[in-house]
């Protein structure tokens, strides 16, 4: 391309856009994202409002032979990136709850909090992760294994129909009737079709829940003792119960409430759509493991079925993946645990989810591993960029187990690691609807699935 085009198409759009070059006031903000361990730096923010501003970006990527990037609240960040182009979704924040159809619209940057507080007014609610801040469309496109998945299935199940921007500058109404394939692909595939702007998702008539946390100090309670007391007790459980176990060394830090500073904590977190009653009965032995540091189980309104997980609300650097497992092994669980908790060198976040249900039900999108009944994932916050570091560790936690593959949800910075994301089969589906819809690779700032990658 030449430069006077790249100044014509530049100047076409920025007549009317909103657009940011390195240097300008309002770049570094609008690159910013929750993940900070990961630098966005591309050649051009084109900070869309509305589908026409996203054709208009694709079209100037293209035309240009630039790279592009997604980006709504940055959670997800594979990598990080000089160069290319950056399409910041944002300011497409809109919510559109239809009562009747048990359905909302949202746009690309709509967070989950926004789903959650829209839906509740209508006694309804979305099929949302643990953490209200992540975006709705992109947590989707990758799955989206939420608060109530054994019960319900994958978020990207429910989806009615997307918009989206394809490579050749096209915005595209997509349902499973008007482009069967693309439909399949767009939903599991994360952001390597095109780029998003809308879609409509189904809600389920939740208007509350009984969940909550038992934690355990795992310096009083064996670890080994909580991993198989939980293994058992998730056998015994219906699908309408969710639930997942998590461990963590706190940092001995003064911003930290005194009663976690440096505390080994082992924490079985649940959420249910039954009565309050038949919740306690269901969690009654997880009390009887051993003394708890605390308890929060109790029923509580759906808008408040963050504080289940209460992750970080705050922006911050880290590297993580996960491992798809047909049957928990408890005693790699074990290995885990210990390799990850007091004796390790740096601080690592270990979750395993109780999978199966709903969850492993057939649907028509490209969401894999089904068959898998656990997911076990290791998330290490990241000091400076000592990214190798914490990726070792992880290697190692992930051999202990006979994985099926990893799930496009949970990879963070890992974006030179595509493999593993999909099935044989289903990565190759993808990979010819990738040579269809975008040849020439334009959505690469992801975990491509072009032939070769």
């Amino acid at each position: 391309m030449s430069d006077s085009a790249s100044w014509r198409i530049t100047v076409d759009f920025t007549a009317q856009r909103l657009v940011f070059r390195p240097g300008d006031d309002g770049y570094d903000a609008e690159t910013a994202g929750f993940q900070t361990g990961f630098a966005q730096r591309p050649e051009i923010v084109f900070a869309a409002s509305d589908a026409d501003d996203v054709v208009a970006a694709v079209s100037y990527a293209a035309e240009a032979g630039l790279p592009v990037g997604v980006q709504a609240t940055g959670h997800g960040l594979p990598a990080a990136a000089e160069g290319g182009v950056l399409i910041s979704t944002r300011r497409m924040d809109s919510v559109s709850v239809d009562a009747g159809a048990r359905t909302v619209t949202v746009g690309a940057g709509v967070r989950w909090g926004q789903v959650i507080e829209a839906a509740a007014a209508h006694g309804l609610a979305p099929l949302n992760g643990s953490a209200p801040s992540v975006g709705a469309v992109s947590y989707t496109l990758g799955g989206g294994l939420g608060v109530l998945a054994r019960e319900f299935g994958y978020a990207a199940d429910h989806v009615r129909w997307l918009d989206v921007v394809t490579a050749d500058g096209t915005l595209r109404h997509v349902t499973a009737e008007s482009e069967p394939e693309l439909f399949w692909g767009l939903l599991g595939g994360g952001a390597n079709l095109g780029v998003v702007t809308a879609l409509e998702i189904g809600l389920v008539p939740v208007a509350r829940v009984y969940g909550g946390a038992i934690e355990f100090d795992g310096h009083e309670v064996d670890p080994g003792d909580v991993l198989e007391a939980y293994a058992a007790w998730t056998r015994t459980v219906p699908d309408e119960l969710t639930s997942s176990v998590a461990a963590l060394v706190y940092p001995d830090m003064p911003q930290l409430p005194p009663h976690l500073r440096g505390r080994y904590l082992i924490t079985v977190r649940v959420a249910y759509t039954g009565s309050e009653a038949a919740g306690e009965r269901l969690v009654a032995p997880l009390r009887e493991i051993g003394p708890s540091v605390s308890d929060s189980m109790r029923e509580m309104p759906y808008t408040d079925s963050h504080t289940i997980h209460s992750d970080p609300d705050f922006p911050h650097s880290y590297y993580g993946d996960s491992v798809a497992v047909r049957e928990l092994d408890v005693e790699a669980a074990i290995e885990l645990f210990a390799l990850t908790g007091p004796a390790a060198d740096r601080m690592h976040v270990v979750q395993i989810n109780q999978l199966g249900g709903a969850l492993a039900k057939p649907a028509g999108n490209a969401v894999p591993y089904r068959d898998a009944g656990w997911l076990v994932r290791v998330l290490s916050p990241l000091d400076g960029t000592d990214v190798e570091a914490a990726r070792a560790v992880q290697t190692q936690a992930f051999g202990l187990f006979a994985g099926e593959g990893r799930l496009l949800n949970f990879a963070f910075g890992a974006g030179d690691r595509p493999e593993g994301l999909y099935d044989a089969g289903t990565r190759k589906r993808l990979a010819e609807l990738k040579a269809t819809y975008d040849p020439a690779n334009l959505f690469r700032r992801n975990y491509s699935v072009s032939a070769g990658s």
